[in-house]
């Protein structure tokens, strides 16, 4: 049978300030005076957490820092998350990216896959200058990276009504991530780089023939369309049609199946939206999960 592969989980490790409870039904995270109840699946205890995935039909999943949590005491939480991986877990740690050394470290001893980064750091997008030694390790050391958005982007007031912060800034900082890294050069300098790209890469493909154009106008003439070709996306898109469109445009090898566990705007049974796409038996396989496994350089047992 194809094994499911979810590229897109969170875990909060215990002792960094977040505290988690369960409270009439309800998951309630307690973190620097707020609390937050968008997390409506087990968020801290493993087993909790593998019995969510049996029920979503997940046989590996990635787990990955909450992002709140990005940075936070990288070397305790590194080894947390790697205490995690087994035969049914995969983990991605936490660095600097100012220091590509701690990324050297976290992949030694081969626990963890890669680190979850957001998508800008002190303001500054992926893209930028100081970030080309981190990328430069990242593609040397086979690190998977994980570009995840930073959930408060954008300080608009019109972010705080309808839920618009999560449905349209969320994506938005991805998109922006995205088109940074892909005309920046970061990806014609190292195109071995491996890159999952959350929520289906927000709207950056939408946006492809704009990126493409301005490089015609301003130079220098890069082709954004490649470089857009080598990220990963995952399925998190919550529409057959859009995820349709980014498997013909990708390719279906670089499309990997994910969920957003443990949040209300995740996808709770991630491979049915895959497979509700009608693709043939191989290229649906490689994005349940084959595609995944490459990138972890692991295989799942059963």
């Amino acid at each position: 049978m194809t094994p499911v592969v979810d590229v897109h989980a969170h875990v909060i490790v215990p002792g960094l300030g977040a505290e988690v409870a369960w409270v009439d039904g309800t998951q309630v995270v307690s973190f620097r005076g707020r609390q937050i109840r968008s997390a409506v699946r087990e968020f801290a205890a493993l087993d909790r957490v593998l019995e969510e995935q049996d029920r979503a039909g997940v046989d590996l999943v990635v787990l990955c820092p909450w992002v709140n949590l990005l940075g936070q005491e990288p070397a305790r939480q590194n080894e947390a998350l790697a205490t995690m991986v087994g035969n049914r877990v995969a983990a991605l740690g936490t660095v600097d990216l100012e220091r590509p050394d701690q990324l050297v470290e976290l992949m030694r001893d081969g626990r963890l896959s890669g680190v979850e980064v957001a998508a800008s750091v002190g303001g500054d997008y992926l893209g930028h200058e100081r970030f080309r030694p981190f990328w430069a390790v990242a593609e040397e050391a086979g690190a998977l990276v994980f570009v995840h958005p930073t959930t408060r982007g954008f300080d608009l007031p019109v972010m705080d009504e309808h839920y618009l912060w999560n449905t349209v800034g969320n994506p938005l900082e991805t998109t922006i991530a995205a088109a940074h890294l892909a005309t920046s050069g970061i990806l014609e300098d190292h195109p071995h780089l491996k890159i999952v790209l959350a929520h289906g890469g927000g709207a950056v493909l939408a946006l492809r023939g704009r990126l493409a154009h301005e490089q015609t106008i301003h130079g220098p003439d890069r082709d954004v369309l490649a470089a857009l070709r080598l990220f990963h996306y995952d399925t998190v898109t919550h529409d057959a049609a859009v995820l349709r469109s980014l498997v013909e445009f990708a390719g279906p090898e670089r499309v990997v199946c994910g969920s957003d566990y443990p949040f209300d705007m995740g996808v709770e049974r991630p491979g049915e939206i895959v497979r509700a796409l009608g693709l043939s038996a191989g290229r649906e396989a490689a994005i349940l999960g084959g595609n995944a496994l490459r990138l972890l350089g692991r295989e799942v047992t059963a």
